[in-house]
C-alpha cells in the first residue's frame, strides 16, 4: 500500500473519551507472484466491562479474557480468546492465522447479535401475552365490589422524590463511536401481592453484575396483607454524543429466519373479588425468567415474534424500479399479455364451443422467384403444410428453398387463394403522365435557362437581373457549377433563372437544361460572334422544343457588331424578328445595365403566350439540378420543383435514393416550410448524393421510398457488373484495349454535375497508346479510403473544389500518393494531359542520312573484314548509327567503327565518292551487293 494509503485515518485510531480501547489494528503485509505485495489491517476486539457508576471492574487479563458464567439462556459468550503465537512463525503463516481469527471474532460477532434478537423478541412477546392477559381480565373484575379498607388500619405513606430517590445507571461506550452515558431515572416498580421472578440483566463483554434494586414502594390499593415489591431491572439507554462526528456503522446482517405463524394470546382467567394482587401480578409485564426459577403456571410458553417476510424480501436482494415503486411487497404481477389471455379464454367459456369458420381467400402476389417461408406467410397458412404439399409433387424442399412463379402457382390454387403475378420492375415508381385537372392549375413562375458560350457574360447578366455579384466569387472567372435562382420583380411577379456552364466540358449540364426549362435565354458576345458553345447551345434548344430568346451582349465595346451576329444566326436557322423571324433579340449590356427591362418584357410576353400552369395541390414532383456532398450538411441537392408542393417532412425517391425532406433551404439560404412549382431549392436528408438530372417523386410511406430505391440499385449495379455479349469486334478490341498503357486516376469534386464533366473530359483524351481509367469517382473531400484506392495503383487523386482531410493526408505521405488540387476546369485536363504524354514518354523520329552500296569486301586484320562502299545518296558520316540490309532486310544495326578514304580516316564521305568502313560489334558477314543506311534518331516531347 501507498504512504498515502498509510496516512488515512483507521479504525480505532480517533482521540479516546478516557475509556480503553477495545479494537486494536495491526498491518500483516502479503507477498504474491510475480514481486507483488499488499498490506492488510487486521483488527483484534476484546470485550468490554460494563459496571456501575463508582465501581471498578474486576481486572482482567487482556490476552485471555475469562467468559463469565451464563446464568440466562441468552447469557452473552465470550469471543474466542487469540492463541499465542507459535515460534518460527513465517509471515505467510502469520498473515493466515490473523485472518482465521478475524472471521471467527466476525461470525462470534453474528452469533451474539442473533442471540440478542431472539431474547429482545421473546421479551416482547411476553409483554404482549400480559397485556391481552390484562386487558381481559379488566372487565371482569370491574363489577365486582372492592373490599372497604379498615379505618384503623395505617395507611403507607407514599415515596417522594426527595423521600426516595429514583436510582440510576450509567453504562460507559466504547471510544469512538461517538455515543456517552446518559443517566436515566429508573420509575418505581408497581406493587404486586407475590414476588416476580427477577428480570434479566444487561449483558455485557464481561460477567453481568447483579442487577439493581429500587427501593420499595407500597401498593397503590389497600390490601390486608401487602406483598414485598418486585426487584425492577435497571433501564438503560445509550445515547449519541452531538460533539463528536457520526459514527461509524460495523454491525453485522442479520440472518433472515423463517418467519412462524403469530401465537394466540391465551384467554386470562376471571379475577376473584378475593384476590385482588391478581390483577396487579397480570398487569405487570411477564419477562423471561433467569434459570434456576420455576416458571410461572400462568405464562403460557414463551416464543420467538413472528417476523415479517415480505419486509424481508424487500431489504434482501437487488433494488429495482419495479421492486421500488411496488406496493405489494415485491410480488410479480401479471403481464398485459397474461390479462388479455385470461380474459379471451373466458369469453370462449362463456359463448360456448366455437362455430367452424370459413376459409378466408386472399389474393398472393406472387413474384417471379420467393421462398416456402414467404410464400406461407402470404398465404397465412402454415408452412410445414406447404411442405407437405410439395412432397406429395415430388420436390423435397425446406422452407427456406425458392421456387418459380409456376410452382407457387400451383400451391395457391390448392389451397383456394387467388394468385396475383408480378415481377421485379412492378416495384419501381411509373412516372405520371395523366394531365390535373383544368379547374385545379394555377399558373406558375417561368423557368429561363441561360445558355451560351465560355465568358460571354451569362452570369453577369444574371447579376445585373437579380442585384447580385456571383462572378466575383468564381474560380476563373467562369462558371462551372449549374446555378437555380428565383427573381423577384418590379410587378411582384416571379421568375426562376437557371445559369448552365459555358464550357466544352459542361455539355450535360447544358442539355439538362434544355430538358427542365421554358425558356432559353441565348447570350451572345457582340464582340466576339457564335463559337462551338453557342452553336452546341442552339442544338440543345431545338432539341428539347424550347423556344429561345437571343441576348446579344456587350454591346458596349468598341469593337461590338450585332448585326454579324445576327447573320450568323441565319446559318443555323434562326432567324430573329429583325430580319422576318420569330426569334425574339434584345441587345444588353450586362456592365452597363442596359436592355434589362426590354429582356424582361420579352421573357413575361413568351410565358404568358406559353401560358404556364401546374397544380400545387397534389404530391411533388421536381429533378435534380445538382447534387453535392457537404461536409456539415450531408448529401444536398438542388431540385426544381415542376408540379406538386414539396413540403418539410415528404418522403420521397430521388434516382437511386431515398430520404425524408429534413429542410427546405431558397436561393437566399433561408429555411422554408414547402416550395411551390418552379422554385429551385436544396433538400436536406438525403441517404446519399444522386445524380443530376435524376427525377424526384414524392411516395407514401419510407418503407416504399426504400424499397423502390433498393430494386434501382440493384438495377445500376446489374448494368454496371453485367459483361457485354463476346463477340470477333469485342475480342480484338479488347486485345488493342489491353495493349494501351493505362493511366490511372481518382476524381473528387464538389458536385455532381462537376464529376460527370470530368470523367467525360477526361474519356476524351485517351488514345491507343494510352487511356484513362477512372478507378474512382465521387462527390465530398478526399478520404482515406480514397488514398487506399489510389496507393495500390499507384494513381494521383485529382480534388476539384475539395481537399484532404488530416488522416488522408498523413496517408497519401506514407505511401507517396499525389494529391492534385484544382478550381478551373481547362487547368485540369491541360495537366492530365501533359501527364499521360510523359507517362509514354518522348517519341523516336529517324532520319536516314547517306545511303552507300557494298561493292568489294576486304580482309582487315587476322579476323576483321572491311567494306568498300560507294555512297549512292546523302553522305556517310562516322557517328551515325548504321544498318546493312540484304534484298530489303535488315541484317545489322549497329556503328560505323571506321571510316577511311584511301589510307587516311575521314569524318564523312558524300556521294559519288568511294571509301571503305569497319563495323562494330566485328561484324564480318558482309557480302557484295548489300547496302548500308546512316541514319540519326531524333526524341520529341508527345502530345494528346
Amino acid at each position: 500500500m501507498s504512504e498515502t494509503d498509510n496516512d488515512k485515518p483507521k479504525l480505532g485510531m480517533r482521540a479516546p473519551l478516557g475509556l480503553k480501547r477495545t479494537v486494536e489494528t495491526g498491518q500483516v503485509k502479503q507477498s504474491f507472484s510475480h514481486g507483488r505485495s499488499n498490506t492488510v489491517i487486521v483488527e483484534t476486539k476484546r470485550r468490554r466491562v460494563l459496571g456501575r457508576p463508582g465501581e471498578t471492574p474486576a481486572a482482567a487479563p487482556e490476552p485471555t479474557p475469562v467468559a463469565a458464567p451464563a446464568p440466562a439462556p441468552e447469557a452473552r459468550t465470550a469471543p474466542p480468546a487469540p492463541r499465542p503465537a507459535p515460534a518460527g512463525e513465517t509471515a505467510q503463516e502469520r498473515q493466515a492465522r490473523l485472518l482465521r481469527e478475524a472471521e471467527e471474532q466476525r461470525m462470534h460477532a453474528l452469533e451474539e447479535g442473533r442471540r440478542r434478537e431472539e431474547a429482545e423478541r421473546a421479551r416482547a412477546a411476553e409483554e404482549e401475552r400480559a397485556r391481552a392477559a390484562e386487558r381481559a381480565a379488566a372487565p371482569a373484575a370491574a363489577p365486582e365490589p372492592a373490599p372497604q379498607p379498615e379505618p384503623e388500619a395505617p395507611q403507607p405513606a407514599p415515596v417522594t422524590e426527595a423521600a426516595a430517590p429514583t436510582p440510576t445507571v450509567s453504562v460507559p461506550t466504547p471510544a469512538g463511536r461517538g455515543f456517552r452515558p446518559v443517566e436515566r431515572p429508573v420509575p418505581a416498580p408497581q406493587p404486586v401481592a407475590e414476588e416476580a421472578p427477577a428480570p434479566e440483566p444487561v449483558q455485557a463483554a464481561t460477567p453481568a453484575p447483579a442487577p439493581v434494586e429500587a427501593a420499595p414502594a407500597p401498593a397503590p390499593t389497600p390490601a390486608p396483607q401487602p406483598a414485598a415489591p418486585e426487584p425492577t431491572a435497571p433501564t438503560v439507554e445509550l445515547g449519541r454524543d452531538p460533539s463528536l462526528p457520526a459514527p461509524r456503522r460495523f454491525s453485522p446482517v442479520a440472518r433472515p429466519e423463517i418467519p412462524k405463524p403469530a401465537p394466540k394470546p391465551a384467554p386470562a382467567p376471571v379475577a376473584a373479588p378475593s384476590a385482588p394482587a391478581q390483577t396487579g401480578s397480570a398487569a405487570a409485564p411477564n419477562r423471561p425468567m433467569p434459570s434456576g426459577q420455576a416458571t410461572p403456571r400462568n405464562a403460557p410458553p414463551s416464543r420467538p415474534q413472528q417476523r415479517d417476510r415480505k419486509g424481508d424480501e424487500r431489504r434482501g436482494g437487488k433494488l429495482t424500479v419495479n421492486r421500488a415503486l411496488n406496493e405489494d411487497g415485491g410480488a410479480r404481477a401479471r403481464s398485459l399479455a397474461a390479462l388479455k389471455r385470461a380474459r379471451e379464454k373466458e369469453k370462449r367459456a362463456f359463448g360456448g364451443p366455437r362455430e367452424q369458420q370459413a376459409k378466408q381467400v386472399r389474393d398472393v402476389q406472387v413474384p417471379e422467384a420467393i421462398t416456402v417461408s414467404e410464400l406461407a406467410n402470404r398465404m397465412a397458412e402454415k408452412g410445414a403444410d406447404l411442405v407437405k404439399a410439395l412432397f406429395k409433387m415430388g420436390m423435397p424442399v425446406t422452407l427456406n428453398a425458392t421456387i418459380d412463379q409456376d410452382t407457387a402457382e400451383l400451391l395457391v390454387t390448392e389451397f383456394g387463394h387467388n394468385i396475383v403475378r408480378v415481377s421485379d420492375s412492378d416495384i419501381d415508381l411509373a412516372v405520371d403522365t395523366t394531365e390535373d385537372a383544368t379547374d385545379q392549375l394555377q399558373p406558375r413562375p417561368p423557368v429561363v435557362t441561360i445558355m451560351g458560350h465560355v465568358d460571354h457574360g451569362k452570369t453577369s447578366l444574371l447579376d445585373a437581373l437579380r442585384g447580385t455579384d456571383v462572378v466575383r466569387g468564381e474560380a476563373g472567372g467562369i462558371t462551372q457549377h449549374i446555378g437555380a435562382y428565383q427573381v423577384t420583380l418590379k410587378d411582384k411577379s416571379k421568375v426562376t433563372f437557371l445559369d448552365t456552364p459555358g464550357h466544352e466540358a459542361f455539355t450535360a449540364m447544358r442539355a439538362r437544361g434544355a430538358d427542365v426549362t421554358d425558356i432559353v435565354v441565348l447570350v451572345v458576345a457582340a464582340d466576339d460572334g457564335l463559337m462551338p458553345q453557342t452553336i452546341e447551345a442552339i442544338n440543345h434548344t431545338k432539341a428539347a422544343g424550347k423556344p429561345m430568346i437571343v441576348a446579344i451582349n456587350k454591346i458596349d465595346k468598341y469593337e461590338a457588331n450585332p448585326q454579324r451576329v445576327r447573320e450568323r444566326l441565319l446559318e443555323h436557322e434562326v432567324v430573329v424578328e429583325s430580319m422576318g423571324g420569330d426569334v425574339q433579340e434584345v441587345e444588353v449590356s450586362a456592365l452597363k445595365k442596359t436592355g434589362l427591362d426590354e429582356l424582361i418584357e420579352k421573357i413575361q410576353l413568351q410565358a404568358e403566350i406559353l401560358e404556364l400552369k401546374a397544380n400545387p395541390d397534389r404530391a411533388a414532383e421536381g429533378t435534380v439540378v445538382e447534387a453535392k456532398l457537404d461536409k456539415g450538411r450531408g448529401p444536398v441537392a438542388t431540385v426544381l420543383v415542376t408540379r406538386g408542393t414539396l413540403k418539410v417532412g415528404d418522403v420521397f425517391v430521388v434516382g437511386a435514393e431515398s430520404g425524408k425532406v429534413r429542410a427546405l433551404i431558397d436561393d437566399k439560404g433561408r429555411q422554408i416550410k414547402s416550395a411551390d412549382p418552379s422554385m429551385p431549392v436544396e433538400i436536406l436528408g438525403i441517404s446519399g448524393v444522386p445524380s443530376a438530372g435524376d427525377p424526384l417523386q414524392v411516395v407514401e410511406s419510407e418503407a416504399r421510398a426504400r424499397e423502390v430505391a433498393e430494386y434501382r440499385q440493384g438495377v445500376l449495379t446489374q448494368k454496371r457488373t453485367t459483361a457485354a455479349p463476346a463477340s470477333l469486334e469485342s475480342m480484338f478490341s479488347a486485345l488493342k484495349a489491353n495493349q494501351a498503357i493505362e493511366y490511372p486516376v481518382v476524381v473528387k469534386a464538389d458536385t455532381q454535375g462537376t464529376v460527370e464533366a470530368i470523367v467525360a473530359s477526361l474519356n476524351k483524351l485517351s488514345t491507343d497508346d494510352i487511356r484513362v481509367r477512372i478507378l474512382h469517382s465521387g462527390v465530398g473531400g478526399i478520404t482515406e479510403s480514397d488514398v487506399n484506392v489510389a496507393a495500390a495503383s499507384g494513381a494521383p487523386i485529382i480534388g476539384f473544389n475539395v481537399r484532404a482531410n488530416a488522416n488522408a493526408r498523413q496517408i497519401a505521405e506514407r505511401h507517396k500518393v499525389a494529391l492534385k488540387y484544382y478550381d478551373v476546369i481547362y487547368d485540369l485536363i491541360d495537366e492530365i494531359r501533359a501527364g499521360m504524354a510523359g507517362e509514354l514518354g518522348p517519341e523516336a523520329f529517324e532520319t536516314v542520312v547517306g545511303r552507300a552500296e557494298i561493292r568489294e569486301v576486304f580482309s582487315a586484320g587476322k579476323h576483321g573484314k572491311a567494306a568498300g562502299l560507294l555512297v549512292v545518296e546523302g553522305a556517310i558520316r562516322k557517328a551515325l548509327k548504321a544498318r546493312i540490309t540484304r534484298n530489303d532486310v535488315i541484317i545489322y544495326v549497329g556503328e560505323i567503327a571506321s571510316l577511311r578514304r584511301f589510307k587516311d580516316d575521314v569524318a564523312e564521305v558524300r556521294a559519288g565518292l568511294e571509301c571503305g568502313v569497319t563495323f562494330s560489334n566485328n561484324f564480318i558477314d558482309i557480302r557484295s551487293g548489300d547496302f548500308l543506311e546512316t541514319f540519326e534518331v531524333e526524341l520529341r516531347e508527345r502530345t494528346l
